[in-house]
């Protein structure tokens, strides 16, 4: 049943009113009024650490938050999807990412289908393939080992793969390299092709209908390379350098690839939420199967505290209830990712297709025209880098960006120093966007050194920050498999439930369908016969341009 429009209900005009009489108070005002406000906005769930505290919010401004949450039916809606549900409307689906990192029991039955024992059964396959490659008892068609693992996907059977096999670095094994290739691009192939041998590298196709345009023609690619540059390589031996994720058995053995070695996922595992189904193959191939079973239950105890939480200490509706007070009524169009720590550097690019691809909707549920703003742009990199970068725009730029600050308590290295030089940074960094610095402060520090007083008049704007800019910070003891399981799963709940608040469907992606369509008739027009000039005068020009530049 279609909900009433987010901007009429009463929740929601009672935060209108409240912004009203909030928003003019900085948060510097806040802190001094509260000395515990550390203790009052703060939570630990699931091996994660929330401080909140620097956020324009009063106990007043939660409570009429947690309220909006309760009056759009969050609660029922978290139970649906964890019972299976169809509640993908658009396509007809259940939303079971959950169940790819639950225990074997108690049992969960969709539909007819054994969901739980299906997912273990392939664990229990993915488990067998990862030792037999990882201990060397899986060898090339030369009776070598593997060394190198390409996987070749797109989307979510990139980014989510990629960004957990770099943020756990410290687990891979010696001697096993991993290399990503996504991009249509040939040079994104040609780059890693170049560092491989075909003797001892597996490439791992994740593709749920193997028919992926983009993957298909890296897969392909590879397919070729492989072939001609084996020396006596053959295509029987293809059954030893390659493995499938997919759902096409057809397609995949025509391929050449072993249908034993095709690991399949279902209809229910949305691409940006699948890195812990079968798509995950590359990061239990990475840092063994015990570390990626690790990731999977640290993701389980988040949905456990999601599922079980009051909303009023739920870390995953905390964050998304603040992100809903930012873009709807504060009007910030962004938020910037800001992990301190390296190997974190993929995650804001793993965020931006988990947030954006799931809410960035114009129309609710019903096909109703959305009545407020939906999903702010996902953005950012690893401090300290960013503070070099474009943190100048966040202390004294003209637009807010609210910034999620994420940092490891302990290093996985045992360099002195760095790790307590980073921490310092990262805290500094929320506090100054909290504080900023007033021309009063400004011109005291100057007349401190002895400026003078024109010189002083000159300088005092540029070196006068706002401040009450609102941040977060997660940390965690350190980046083990579980924590990073369970700060994934933290981001995916907070998608959900800004979903449900603005009543989109969060597991469509429809507007990633229109480009591949036209991306297709205008591959046929650059390499077939002439264009018949249907397009507009630009697109056309292009088509011409490229036609007499291609070979």
């Amino acid at each position: 049943m279609p909900q009433t429009a987010l901007n009429t209900t009463a929740s929601f005009q009672a935060l209108h009113d409240h912004y009203a009489s909030v928003k003019e108070r900085p948060l510097r005002e806040l802190f001094a009024a509260s000395p515990s406000r550390f203790e009052q906005f703060s939570l630990k769930a699931a091996g994660l650490f929330l401080d909140y505290a620097k956020n324009n919010v009063t106990a007043d401004t939660m409570a009429h938050l947690f309220a909006l949450a309760r009056e759009r039916q969050v609660e029922k809606r978290r139970a649906a999807m964890f019972a299976g549900e169809k509640i993908n409307t658009t396509e007809q689906r259940a939303v079971l990412h959950t169940a790819l990192r639950a225990p074997a029991l108690p049992a969960l039955v969709v539909d007819g289908q054994q969901v739980s024992a299906d997912v273990h059964a392939v664990l229990q396959r993915m488990q067998t393939f990862t030792i037999a490659v990882r201990s060397g008892a899986w060898l090339g068609y030369t009776g070598k080992r593997i060394t190198d693992i390409v996987n070749i996907g797109i989307g979510g059977s990139d980014l989510g793969p990629k960004m957990v096999c770099q943020a756990l670095r410290p687990y891979q094994q010696d001697g096993l390299h991993l290399h990503f290739v996504s991009n249509v691009d040939g040079d994104d192939l040609d780059a890693v092709l170049q560092q491989v041998n075909p003797q001892t590298t597996l490439f791992v196709i994740a593709s749920k209908t193997f028919t992926t345009a983009e993957t298909m023609m890296n897969a392909h690619s590879a397919r070729n390379w492989f072939l001609q540059n084996g020396a006596a390589a053959s295509e029987s031996d293809l059954a030893r350098h390659f493995a499938a994720v997919s759902t096409n058995v057809e397609g995949v053995t025509a391929f050449g690839i072993d249908a034993a070695n095709m690991f399949p996922f279902w209809d229910w595992v949305g691409g940006r939420y699948s890195v812990w189904s079968s798509i995950g193959l590359s990061v239990a191939l990475a840092v063994g199967f015990e570390n990626f079973s690790e990731f999977l239950a640290g993701a389980h105890a988040m949905d456990r505290h999601f599922q079980s939480a009051p909303l009023e200490q739920n870390m995953p509706v905390i964050m998304a209830l603040l992100g809903i007070w930012y873009r709807d009524f504060f009007d910030y169009r962004s938020v910037s990712i800001a992990p301190y720590h390296q190997d974190l550097g993929n995650f804001p690019s793993y965020l931006q297709q988990l947030e954006m691809e799931s809410n960035g909707k114009r129309v609710t549920l019903d096909g109703s025209a959305q009545p407020v703003a939906t999903c702010p742009i996902i953005w950012g990199n690893v401090g300290t880098n960013g503070q070099h970068a474009y943190f100048q725009l966040l202390h004294q730029g003209s637009d807010i960006t609210p910034v999620d600050f994420i940092a490891t308590l302990h290093a996985s290295h045992q360099l002195p120093g760095h790790q307590a030089a980073l921490l310092a940074n990262c805290f500094a960094q929320s506090e100054a966007f909290m504080r900023g610095k007033s021309a009063d402060e400004v011109q005291a520090e100057m007349q401190a050194k002895g400026m003078p007083a024109e010189q002083i008049a000159v300088l005092l704007p540029h070196r006068t920050f706002p401040g009450n800019r609102p941040s977060n910070t997660i940390l965690m003891d350190a980046l083990t498999p579980a924590n990073l399981g369970a700060l994934i799963a933290l981001y995916e709940h907070k998608v959900f439930v800004q979903g449900v608040i603005w009543d989109v469907n969060s597991f469509d992606q429809w507007g990633v369908e229109l480009g591949k369509v036209l991306a297709s008739n205008i591959l046929g027009e650059l390499t077939g016969t002439p264009a018949q000039q249907s397009h507009d005068s630009s697109t056309n020009g292009l088509i011409a341009m490229a036609r007499a530049a291609l070979p």
